[in-house]
């Protein structure tokens, strides 16, 4: 039941899994709460449907109808919604795992059919709008497979830059994991999002991709996660995520 003056915010911080409400309103005692770009007051009252809160300069998620996960997408499954085709996407993973799960999810980023890794799945489509425009520039991280061996100038094209069919491109950071036999490991990160773009990077400079996984997308890392798991966006993920979404250019918003 909606309490028509708005909610204690003590009540909502402590939901939010901040500490006790007594906790919570030492925060606010503190100055250390902002709701809606003002320093908050103790007594103040919220509407969790639309107040925007902040303690410590982190954001607070405080509506409970909003869910943020990470997906390690196996290779085979569409980075789709649906499928007229009948072929296995994100959703069905998401129903597989989640059956009571009634929300309308984006996806943050694509990936290829073949390329692995993390995918952010989220029914807060402002926070996806703004982390997926082309001039907001989340840096990713993704591990290659190439052939071996790989030359020192190669870190040197990638970073400089690469002319490809479609105009210029360049990656943020260039490193080999492993070398191993006639294959290596290589980390490349970047920060722009045009289709194959990291497989069409790397063939350029002479070694073809054989596999393609994702490991980061800004502050997420895909870890130990499981192929083909879920898991929910730790709250400081969910800050970092906000804080990245708040830096965005005017247009990206």
């Amino acid at each position: 039941m909606t309490e028509p003056d708005g909610v204690r915010l003590q009540k909502v911080l402590a939901a939010a899994g901040l500490g006790s409400r007594r906790a919570c309103e030492e925060l606010i005692a503190g100055g250390r709460v902002r709701v809606d770009g003002t320093v908050a007051v103790l007594g103040a009252r919220v509407d969790i449907a639309t107040a925007v809160i902040h303690v410590d300069g982190d954001r607070v998620i405080v509506r409970n109808d909003l869910v943020y996960l990470a997906l390690n997408k196996p290779s085979g499954v569409l980075s789709a919604m649906s499928d007229d085709r009948g072929r296995r996407t994100i959703t069905d993973l998401v129903a597989e795992q989640l059956p009571d799960l009634d929300q309308r999810l984006f996806h943050v980023g694509r990936l290829d059919v073949d390329t692995e890794g993390l995918l952010l799945l989220t029914n807060d489509g402002e926070l996806a709008h703004r982390l997926t425009h082309p001039s907001f520039g989340v840096l990713k991280t993704y591990l290659a497979t190439v052939p071996a061996p790989v030359g020192k100038d190669v870190a040197r094209r990638l970073r400089a830059g690469v002319e490809l069919a479609d105009g210029p491109a360049r990656a943020d950071g260039f490193r080999v994991v492993q070398t191993q036999g006639e294959h290596a490991i290589v980390e490349i990160t970047l920060h722009e999002g045009r289709k194959h773009i990291v497989r069409r990077l790397l063939a350029e400079v002479g070694h073809p991709v054989a596999r393609l996984v994702r490991t980061t997308i800004g502050p997420v890392r895909l870890g130990g996660q499981r192929p083909g798991t879920l898991r929910p966006l730790s709250r400081g993920e969910l800050a970092e995520l906000h804080r990245l979404a708040e830096s965005a250019p005017a247009d990206a918003r």
